[in-house]
């Protein structure tokens, strides 16, 4: 399968360029970088640590019309850009990338109606199966007050995680609410008692943590702890070569990694 990755030159980027390399179904297609990039001309697989590739990366997204499935790791903007431009050439989408804003999400959703797109706040096996069983917990237990709390490296710049947005939607879907409807995303100064049935959101940052989740159900009497410690990100990126590759011969539409993974619902 002809894969691309945008952002190549990243930390994200250079190790979804190891990932497609150790894939045997997978071969590196085009590697893209933003206008005036120093890395651009560069071969992608020395970039990443490799032997040369023959893929040098370049500033022209075009290039992606010659792949099956693109890799996205980058920012909102871009890779609402990219969803309409790989819609028009009928190549499959795999975003990564977290911190939409509700008009860039209805865009991705727009060209999820003409070619498959996988999109998942967290591609990682584990935390996909974490979000399964935070499903079952929060339906068995309704009367549990859920607080989630996520660390990241300090050059992370949206807040929440997408995974701790991943793991909310899991909870409040389980309940039958509306993730927006039941977070509470800050508390600060005199905030009254707890809502009940409000899903609690805290935020950490700092030093070079990959990702910590933990999803918390405080009953009275007893707690139970929920969580994931990504300690490499190459455990996003091989999860992102996964779901590239299960896009092959799908319908279009908007997927999650739990589709990919057979453990939705």
């Amino acid at each position: 399968m002809r894969i691309g990755v945008l952002g190549a030159a990243g930390r994200m980027g250079r190790a979804l360029v190891l990932a497609v390399d150790e894939h045997p179904g997978a071969r590196l297609a085009v590697a893209v970088e933003r206008p005036g990039a120093a890395d651009v001309g560069t071969d992608a697989g020395t970039l990443a640590g490799l032997a040369p590739l023959g893929v040098a990366v370049t500033d022209d997204l075009a290039a992606f019309e010659a792949c099956d499935a693109v890799l996205d790791f980058t920012a909102p903007a871009a890779s609402v850009d990219l969803a309409v431009r790989l819609a028009e050439a009928g190549v499959a989408h795999v975003v990564g990338t977290t911190g939409f804003a509700a008009e860039e999400d209805a865009v991705i959703a727009e060209a999820a109606a003409r070619i498959p797109i996988v999109k998942s706040g967290n591609m990682s096996l584990g935390v996909n199966l974490l979000a399964a069983l935070v499903r079952r917990a929060a339906k068995a237990l309704p009367e549990a007050d859920i607080e989630i709390l996520e660390m990241h490296h300090r050059r992370k710049v949206d807040a929440p995680s997408g995974t701790a947005l991943l793991l909310g939607d899991a909870a409040a879907r389980a309940r039958g609410v509306g993730l927006p409807e039941a977070g509470v995303f800050a508390r600060e100064g005199h905030t009254g008692p707890r809502e009940a049935g409000t899903i609690g959101f805290a935020t950490l940052r700092g030093g070079t943590v990959v990702g910590e989740h933990q999803v918390i159900l405080a009953l009275d009497g007893e707690t139970i702890r929920l969580g994931h410690i990504a300690e490499d990100r190459a455990i996003f990126a091989r999860g992102a070569v996964a779901a590239a590759m299960w896009t092959r011969g799908r319908a279009p539409g908007l997927y999650g990694m739990a589709d990919v993974l057979g453990i939705a619902g």
